[in-house]
């Protein structure tokens, strides 16, 4: 079978010999992209089953990736393999071969970027950050997240390298650089200072941490999400649907709150202030039976104090704990509310007033007598 197969391409090669040069390239090239895409068509066939899977595989991944890279790499393979068989002049081959190498380099680049998303699949798959208790997810994909960007930051750069340098000329003036290598390092110093200084603080928050990815933080009076972290500025969504877009050496170089350092629990406060009148153990009970009864608590922390005395009024400080902000925000709100409410309700007279004494002048008082 496989000498007949041998001998059938012969026999075709050799009908279609006598044909112009330009048609028989021509053949020649769609020969190779139709076995590229027959190959491309196989394998295709053959991961069938694990492209139909829901869930995590790294096949899968592989598969769903490598698609669209295969789609140039194989037909280049293919050209190189039968650029032998083409009748060409010794210009025209050398510049079919530069062609084909090019394109096999951004091809390969395009191949190890995609792989380094089926890393990132497998680790998302991993560490979900959909969980309450979510601190070593958003430690893991911090890092994932800074470090897929700067891989592939750095695959381009090689690759536009490896493409200069496949060039005799540029080989030349690479040398010539090198040799100057002290003065022209002093100069790319003094240009690049800002860029490498967002690069190496990238490095630092993406390995010491002061924030990760889902933080709540307080920035320049915002209240919001850290949703991106990329090799020079960090997106802050605000709770509004607000971008906050920040220098990453913002976060190296001033001060900010991070609510979810530690962890997502945090602490509620809420304030009221109320007449001297009201009675604070029938308060106390109203609290009781609200924070009891609201799903948002994490039955932790509950505790209401007389925190700060004033002229006409006192103020109660009502402590509560949540699983994390957007609870504990809720959760201040609903309580608000219903104590609010039940001081309306129930001890309306204990609402902040002003009181005034009226007196009579004294020498007013003695005329009249």
């Amino acid at each position: 079978m496989i000498f007949l197969s041998l001998n059938l391409d012969n026999d075709f090669i050799s009908n279609i010999s006598h044909l112009p040069d330009l048609v028989f390239n021509i053949i020649i090239l769609l020969i190779s992209v139709v076995l590229a895409f027959l190959l491309k068509a196989i394998f295709y066939r053959l991961t069938s089953y694990y492209r139909k899977q829901e869930e995590f595989s790294f096949l899968r991944s592989i598969v769903l990736y490598l698609s669209k890279p295969l789609n140039f790499f194989l037909p280049l393979v293919f050209i190189s393999s039968f650029s032998s068989l083409m009748r060409l002049s010794a210009i025209e081959r050398g510049f079919l071969n530069k062609a084909v190498e090019i394109g096999l380099i951004i091809a390969f680049s395009y191949i190890l970027i995609n792989l380094i998303k089926v890393v990132q699949d497998f680790v998302v798959s991993t560490y979900n950050l959909q969980k309450e208790n979510n601190l070593k997810e958003r430690k893991i994909r911090t890092q994932l997240q800074f470090l897929r960007k700067f891989m592939v930051a750095l695959i381009l750069v090689l690759t536009v390298a490896a493409i200069l340098f496949s060039f005799e000329g540029m080989r030349k003036i690479g040398t010539g650089l090198l040799t100057s290598v002290g003065i022209g390092g002093i100069i790319i110093g003094f240009a690049a200072q800002k860029s490498l200084g967002n690069l190496l603080a990238g490095f630092q928050i993406a390995f010491t941490q002061p924030i990760r990815i889902d933080d709540v933080l307080v920035v320049e009076g915002e209240w919001g999400k850290v949703e991106e972290i990329t090799l020079t500025y960090v997106v802050l969504h605000i709770w509004d649907q607000r971008r906050l877009i920040l220098p990453i050496t913002y976060f190296i170089e001033k001060p900010f709150q991070n609510w979810t350092r530690i962890s997502a629990e945090i602490l509620g406060t809420v304030f009221l202030y109320v007449d001297y009148t009201l009675p604070l153990e029938e308060l106390r009970k109203e609290y009781d039976r609200l924070i009891d009864n609201n799903k948002l608590w994490d039955k932790k922390v509950k505790v209401i104090q007389v925190t700060d005395t004033k002229e006409s009024v006192m103020e109660v400080r009502i402590l509560m704990s949540a699983n994390n902000s957007s609870d504990a925000f809720d959760l201040r709100c609903e309580i608000r509310e219903g104590l609010v409410s039940f001081i309306q309700k129930n001890y309306p007279e204990s609402l902040p007033r002003t009181r005034a004494e009226l007196t009579e002048p004294k020498n007013l008082t003695q005329k009249k007598s």
